[in-house]
């Protein structure tokens, strides 16, 4: 399952930082090709369920016979395969990705499988079939592998039971993901197809969004069914899927909106030009008391005789300690001239959002012809959009 991420007006990404590190219910554990790969808490859960499903209940029942301890443990280490598995599944899609230009902000592990945050929508529909076809194409090929690995090993049933379980699953991820329906790779391959039929981004994108939606319908119905047969748990579980899907697919066509939206909206329109010059040696106590405080600023530009040296905003700010912003000037913490990310004032909207997802950073600097004319930011942005919804716009 891929996810989007260019048209958000917030989010927060993986650190780029080394080492591991807990940030909004996710634990970073390493990088692939540059891409940083996390583990959202709600990953404990599920990881505990499949591991107790596994040795309390299906390696027992498919293979009576072995200790306690050996179905704990092909329960422990299945289900650490099976998550390796979804990781691959996950892998295949950014690499093709990053074969076409299209950076990976991360891949995260979480309660309904994994999601591979792409930072922006692909370029034609071409790219969009083959970054979707490789996540089941991957799974189709590691239940391939499992199913080989079991037919190898068939005198080592410690060895050959949890292949057979793990090719079944991985059978059923590629056939699942197949689906037509957002958020699902399925759906994807349905918008790249109705893309290059229609021509339109934007309708193919709606088009596939509502089919996702009918897929979580149906499944939460479906869902709704087995509870009444019996299967509580498993329809309970159907139906909380069924409810993610919806939310996704949901999410979807609001990103599509806002796309379409975006796109026809310069810089210009939305950009400030409230973000005042202040001198390379003024400490933040001061902006803080004179500006922050007192005018309700948030970002300045950092100067020097008329230059610009870099920009300082309230993130900067914030994460000096009270007792030491006193003796801190702006040029300690600012961001340079030469690390900025610049946007000039006839792009669109759509495509300075995408250029602040890239670089991770909330605001740019406008610039044209070497001049420096103000800042757009996400917050300029959802003002911006707020104020035309007020108007009926």
């Amino acid at each position: 399952m891929t996810e989007v991420g260019a048209p958000r007006t917030a989010a927060p990404l993986p650190s780029r930082s080394g080492g591991k590190k807990l940030m909004d219910g996710r634990l970073k554990v390493g990088e692939i090709w540059g891409i940083p790969i996390t583990l959202h808490a709600s990953w404990l859960l599920v990881f505990g369920l499949v591991t107790w499903s596994l040795a309390a209940a299906y390696f027992p029942t498919e293979y009576p016979g072995w200790t306690r301890a050996a179905y704990w443990l092909a329960g422990a280490l299945t289900s650490i395969a099976f998550f390796a598995s979804v990781l691959v599944h996950e892998l295949g899609h950014s690499w093709v990705a990053l074969r076409n230009g299209i950076p990976i902000r991360g891949i995260t592990l979480f309660v309904f499988g994994g999601v591979a945050q792409i930072s922006r929508e692909p370029a034609s529909p071409g790219v969009e079939l083959r970054i979707a076809l490789a996540g089941p194409a991957t799974s189709l090929g590691l239940a391939g592998l499992f199913r080989g690995i079991a037919l190898l090993m068939g005198d080592t049933v410690l060895v050959a039971a949890p292949a057979i379980w793990l090719a079944r699953i991985n059978l059923m991820v590629a056939l699942f993901n197949l689906v037509p329906g957002f958020p699902l790779d399925g759906g994807r391959l349905l918008r790249a197809v109705i893309w290059r039929w229609t021509g339109s981004f934007h309708r193919a994108t709606q088009a596939a969004s509502v089919a996702g939606r009918l897929v979580a319908l149906a499944l939460m119905g479906f869902g709704v069914i087995t509870v009444l047969g019996g299967d509580v748990l498993g329809g309970i579980w159907i139906v909380f899927i069924g409810w993610f899907l919806d939310n996704a697919a949901a999410a979807t066509q609001a990103q599509a909106n806002l796309r379409e939206l975006l796109r026809d909206v310069t810089v210009a329109q939305a950009m400030t030009r409230d973000c005042p010059r202040v001198p390379r040696d003024r400490t933040l106590e001061q902006l803080v008391q004179e500006e922050v405080l007192g005018a309700g600023r948030r970002c300045f530009f950092v100067t020097d005789d008329g230059r610009l040296c870099g920009l300082v905003t309230l993130h900067h700010i914030k994460s000096i300690p009270l007792e030491r912003r006193s003796v801190v000037r702006a040029e300690d913490v600012m961001t340079r001239t030469e690390q900025l990310t610049l946007v000039g004032p006839e792009e669109s909207m759509l495509a300075a959002l995408e250029k602040m997802d890239d670089a991770n950073v909330a605001q740019m600097p406008v610039v044209a012809g070497g001049e420096l004319l103000g800042m757009i930011g996400r917050e300029q942005i959802v003002r911006y959009l707020r104020a035309r919804a007020e108007l009926g716009v």
